[in-house]
């Protein structure tokens, strides 16, 4: 199948330039489709650990009504748990561009324009993400050198809270990667179509 006319073909993606189609999820190539296994493998993994969560509220429920024995601590562990699991969704999210988004002022932009506003967002989006990710691994590394620890278990709290740092760290990579996806549009999008387009 040729591609459309107005797509680009760059490192096996196709870029297309019709009105609208960049706000779909992009095409990915070689690297992306790379990236975006890895964000759907930490998804995966978030999501093994909510359902594992779930079990272990479930047990815990029933052992406190039937035997008054809930599962020691478990408000700490689904606390620590729900951090790291929710963090793991961030950077699928952000691949998959599923993040919701309010574009009632934008409608009617050339597919240019939009473009050169949805880059901008990722590349923001992924600073954020480094920003909070060296907090993160700052929080965890300050946690591990005071021996921090949670009340009901004596757990340290440094692995939870470093577990959080790769999934921030992958977020990153997704929003630049969606950033320079949306450069390519910008780049390629013909300037007096885009003009013509807002009109």
């Amino acid at each position: 199948m040729q591609p459309a006319k107005g797509a680009r073909m760059k490192d096996g993606a196709i870029h297309t330039l019709e009105l609208g189609a960049h706000e779909a999820a992009p095409i990915h190539g070689r690297y992306g489709r790379l990236l975006l296994s890895i964000c759907r493998g930490f998804a995966l993994g978030g999501g093994a650990i909510f359902v594992s969560l779930v079990f272990m509220s479930l047990v815990s429920i029933i052992g406190r009504k039937l035997f008054s024995a809930p599962v020691p601590g478990d408000l700490e562990i689904m606390q620590m748990g729900s951090a790291v699991a929710g963090a793991a969704f961030l950077p699928y999210c952000e691949m998959a561009q599923k993040h919701l988004r309010v574009d009632f002022f934008t409608a009617n932009m050339s597919p240019r324009r939009r473009a050169v506003l949805d880059a901008g967002a990722h590349f923001l989006l992924s600073a954020v993400a480094v920003i909070v990710a060296w907090r993160t691994a700052a929080e965890a590394t300050s946690l591990y050198e005071s021996g921090v620890a949670s009340m009901m278990l004596s757990w340290q709290m440094w692995p939870a809270t470093g577990s959080m740092v790769p999934s921030l760290v992958l977020l990153a990579l997704a929003g630049l990667y969606n950033a320079f996806y949306y450069l390519g549009i910008v780049r390629d999008y013909p300037l007096s179509a885009g003009n013509g387009a807002a009109k």
